[in-house]
């Protein structure tokens, strides 16, 4: 008999977590090292990823930190090809990283925070998993995680455009699935709800705002990042080995709240 504890096991994976330095990257990168994956920590700033590889570490975890702007090519290649040097091959790709740079109404958008967005949000997760593709290719297989939003299924209040990418990223990710599962690829979508992060501090700072959201939500609260980060493990993992093209919502009930 198989045993199901075992295929949660990720030795000898190699994993990618960009925007981990911080929130629900870092506590996915937590998880995956945990069970047994390098993990590479990747964000704009060298200095932020080899603090958290330095606080891996000292946790007995393996862990290296490569910076990358994920909008820009160049980095984007390095951050492929300098995790291919150093543990030989990618195995799972968690496209964490994102903006939203604007919180108002659609029309008052600059048309350069639209490219802004798309770019980081839609193109860069499209171009880091086609580069990633050839390694996992040879390997075998694979395993894309993009992470989106509860915003990409359902329109809230003021975060119309990051929502419009979030959507985007839940169709580029059924499509990586749909064309790569031939190759031993999945590629899967985790919708987080409101977590407590650097990134959603407009929103849950507000106490009004907060008590109102949390009034709606059947856990009544809103999430934490290391609770973001069981699911990924999940879908990294042999365990999710018949889970592809699924959009997966960690959200504390908000889909289902009145």
């Amino acid at each position: 008999m198989n045993s199901i504890k075992q295929s949660f096991n990720l030795e000898g994976k190699v994993a990618i977590v960009t925007g981990s330095s911080k929130g629900i990257g870092k506590a996915i990168a937590q998880g995956l090292a945990e069970h047994g994956a390098k993990v590479v920590i990747s964000s704009r700033s060298q200095e932020a990823v080899d603090e958290v590889v330095t606080e891996f570490k000292k946790e007995g975890l393996e862990a290296a930190g490569i910076a990358c702007h994920i909008g820009k090519a160049e980095q984007r290649e390095n951050l492929i090809q300098k995790t291919i040097e150093h543990y030989g091959g990618v195995d799972i790709l968690v496209n964490n990283a994102a903006i939203n740079p604007i919180y108002g109404p659609i029309e008052d958008a600059e048309e350069g925070v639209f490219d802004k967005i798309m770019d980081v949000n839609v193109k860069a997760p499209w171009m880091l998993s086609n580069l990633a593709l050839p390694s996992m290719k040879q390997r075998g297989g694979g395993s894309i995680i993009n992470i989106a939003s509860v915003e990409a299924l359902h329109p809230g209040a003021g975060l119309g455009l990051y929502s419009t990418s979030k959507a985007a990223l839940l169709m580029l990710t059924k499509n990586q699935a749909k064309e790569w599962g031939k190759y031993g690829i999945r590629a899967n979508v985790l919708c987080p709800g409101l977590i407590k992060t650097k990134f959603s501090a407009a929103l849950w700072q507000n106490e009004q705002l907060l008590n109102k959201i949390e009034k709606t939500l059947p856990s009544a609260r809103m999430g934490m990042p290391e609770e973001m980060g069981g699911i990924v493990c999940l879908l990294a993992s042999d365990a999710g080995a018949y889970m592809t093209g699924g959009v997966y919502n960690a959200d504390g009930g908000y889909m289902i709240a009145g």
